[in-house]
């Protein structure tokens, strides 16, 4: 994205050009920036962006993947749904893959946490706050000089999670 008018535009050629001679994955994170709906936008300069987005994604015949990503999928602009291939929707996980991921990231150093009595705590917490709360229940327990987590480690861990997701 630029802030002069046309550039942000210029640079889709450049990345969409490099497409077809490049076979390689393309991301584009945070596309709620540049994919927002155009009935809801007034600027003149967004839509053209998109308009733009949506051209050369039409018109590339390049092998290379093209990957958007949001976490606000209401406000994109219902054309894009039609010119992706693929649309992959994730859901937060359940208290049940909630204690996977964390078991998964923090391994011997959990032995013995009683997971379900975390289920309440990982409620709205995505894949990756679920990894930031484990690392920081871990490092914690480590830099105290202890070996173990403990569920109340976990629990504290997690409930900063929510607090940060809230704020």
């Amino acid at each position: 994205m630029s802030k002069f008018m046309g550039e942000t535009a210029s640079k889709l050629r450049v990345i969409f050009e490099a497409a077809e001679t490049q076979r390689a994955v393309y991301l584009f994170d945070e596309f709620d920036a540049l994919g927002g709906d155009r009935a809801g936008n007034d600027v003149g300069e967004a839509r053209r962006i998109l308009n733009s987005f949506l051209v050369f994604l039409e018109n590339s015949s390049s092998e290379s993947l093209i990957v958007a990503a949001t976490n606000h999928r209401s406000i994109l602009d219902k054309a894009l749904f039609r010119r992706f291939d693929m649309v992959l929707d994730y859901a937060l996980p359940d208290a049940r893959q909630a204690a996977i991921v964390m078991r998964g990231r923090l391994g011997s150093i959990a032995k013995g946490v009683r997971w379900p009595s975390l289920a309440e705590n990982v409620a709205g917490l995505s894949h990756a706050d679920l990894v930031r709360a484990a690392e920081s229940a871990a490092k914690s327990v480590i830099l105290s000089g202890g070996s173990r987590v403990t569920v109340d480690d976990i629990r504290s861990a997690l409930r900063s999670r929510q607090a940060a997701s809230l704020g």
